[in-house]
């Protein structure tokens, strides 16, 4: 069973500006039939399909094949705890993030991750001239990169990015302002050459749907992906800088740009094909029991009677009463022993005849339910562009997450009883909490914009799961849902159990290889690199 606790302590050794190194020793010369390129000397193939297929799986790392010793620290203890969804029975030698106590050699995985598994084969491709013999294609390449850059940023703040793959030292970072911005203009140009290829009515003299694990080559799904995606982005600045995310709303949701995704057959997932490679969550919770559903998740399911419940986590198998057959999350910080714990409830892929993981289960990065949630709060903002009422967009955005996970409840939508439900640990009482919402469901019009936004929230937050990352980033946007703290913090005072963490601190690498301008990064930043630092768009103020 595969570890990286042996590495905990490690220096990372991998140079976080190797990008600038490999990406500019490309192919020295362009043929169209990338199926006879061979591997340069930098190590990355430059054969389409697995540049391709490398950037695409990179975003949820799973690029290597094999175990996914990167997922798990690139996302899974990090963003997927943090975001309430999930919490680790292991307790990998004591001190760890899931009691704040920020491991930096897990913490550095975001960061490699992005450079060498996105960054650089998407400069291969630059190298191989993609962006100019094959428009279309070089426009997913840029919307896949955004999406995992995106992640990169929303994880750290400023990161080197309009000057990546310059020099070899020396990587200027950029503010997490700038890189916003870029990925605006970035994605009005992803978008326009989309819709030129489309309108064109021309085809690609190979097969894309071979290559492309997303959409199968559907150039119409991508483009409805990007508008999504800048939709995504928009909202994510709205309390730093209000107009220029109403004015990216208004563009993602102008039907001129090629419309958003209104349907889960549009739902951004990354198939798992190829010899090696499986849904790197799953492994870790099948093969490795090394996480489990979080209390928080669990507890809002549980008080809300909410049909999905069966279709996300499993239930215990722990021999106590109090236990057995019941759905029972772990609570974020608590003092675990594997042997006490693993038997509490974790992802669905035993329960059930036809349980909803598998080692084959898509990766989800985006839903059509997401999307509806989003334009809710638009249109609660007051932004017509919208195209509905908060409460129509509210109730379709709960419908087309219960359509995606095949459950029907006639009731859930209309229940204004229900709450979520207090946490109690039968092992440890000192981990038991009671319910810090007392939101239902049923769409009140008469409340203020902030209980309505609180609603949206927690509903968006149930109907994203499993995918932590933007869970957590949206934790921090808005303070919903509201989620349980952790129940030890060994932080040293660096973090606030109340706001929970905010951000994972740089690399030790990038300090030992690009100090003078990580410096610099961290003064964008506008304070200490800890976990306990806001970033940009993490603006501490109300919602409205």
């Amino acid at each position: 069973m595969k570890r990286y606790l042996s590495n905990i302590n490690k220096p990372a050794v991998w140079n976080s500006m190797l990008l600038a190194g490999t990406v500019l020793l490309g192919a020295s010369s362009c043929t169209k039939n990338f199926e006879r390129y061979n591997s340069d000397n930098t190590g990355v193939n430059t054969n389409l399909e697995s540049l391709i297929r490398h950037e695409q799986r990179a975003i949820y790392n799973f690029s290597g094949g094999g175990d996914p010793n990167s997922f798990q620290l690139q996302q899974n203890l990090n963003a997927d705890c943090f975001s309430g969804y999930m919490m680790s029975a292991n307790p990998f030698g004591g001190n760890t993030n899931m009691n704040y106590a920020l491991v930096s050699g897990w913490n550095g995985e975001p960061f490699k991750v992005v450079y060498l598994d996105v960054l650089a084969y998407v400069a291969q491709m630059k190298q191989l001239k993609v962006d100019e013999q094959y428009p279309p294609v070089w426009a997913v390449a840029q919307i896949t990169k955004i999406t995992a850059m995106d992640r990169a940023t929303d994880i750290y703040g400023p990161l080197p990015y309009s000057q990546a793959g310059g020099n070899k030292t020396g990587i200027p970072y950029d503010s997490q302002k700038d890189i916003y911005n870029s990925f605006f203009t970035e994605l009005d140009e992803a978008v326009a050459s989309l819709k030129s290829f489309i309108s064109s009515g021309q085809k690609l003299p190979f097969d894309f749907g071979a290559i492309d694990l997303v959409y199968g080559g559907d150039f119409n799904r991508w483009l409805q992906f990007a508008n999504s995606l800048r939709l995504r982005l928009a909202m994510h600045i709205v309390k730093v800088d209000a107009v220029t995310a109403k004015a990216q709303a208004d563009k993602a949701l102008d039907p001129a740009a090629g419309g958003v995704i209104t349907a889960n057959s549009g739902n951004m997932n990354i198939q798992i094909v190829g010899a090696g490679f499986d849904n790197p969550l799953v492994h870790i919770a099948q093969s490795w029991t090394d996480i489990n559903i979080g209390a928080s998740i669990q507890a809002y399911m549980s008080g809300y009677n909410d049909p999905r419940i069966g279709k996300y986590m499993d239930k215990s198998t722990d021999a106590l009463p109090a236990l057995n057959g019941q759905y029972k999350g772990i609570r974020i910080g608590s003092t675990v022993l594997k042997n006490d714990y693993v038997t509490y409830s974790t992802l669905n892929f035993k329960d059930g005849k036809t349980p909803s993981f598998n080692s084959t289960t898509p990766v989800q990065i985006m839903t059509a339910a997401e999307v509806y949630f989003l334009r809710a709060e638009a249109a609660l903002r007051g932004w017509t562009s919208a195209g509905g009422t908060a409460q129509a967009l509210y109730e379709t955005g709960i419908q087309t997450s219960l359509d995606q996970w095949g459950v029907a409840d006639a009731n859930y939508i209309t229940d204004a009883t229900s709450k979520p439900a207090a946490y109690a640990d039968p092992k440890n009482a000192a981990n038991n909490s009671p319910a810090l919402s007392d939101i239902t469901i049923k769409w009140e019009e008469g409340v203020t914009p902030e209980r309505k936004l609180e609603r949206i929230m927690t509903q968006k937050w149930i109907a994203m799961f499993p995918e932590g990352q933007e869970a957590w980033t949206e934790f921090r946007r808005t303070g919903y849902p509201k989620l349980f703290p952790v129940v030890n913090n060994n932080s040293g005072g660096l973090i606030d159990s109340r706001i929970q963490v905010r951000r994972l601190q740089y690399p030790q690498n990038e300090y030992n290889t690009n100090a003078a301008e990580l410096n610099k990064g961290i003064q964008l930043l506008g304070g200490a690199d800890n976990g306990g630092t806001r970033l940009w768009w993490d603006v501490n103020k109300g919602n409205f």
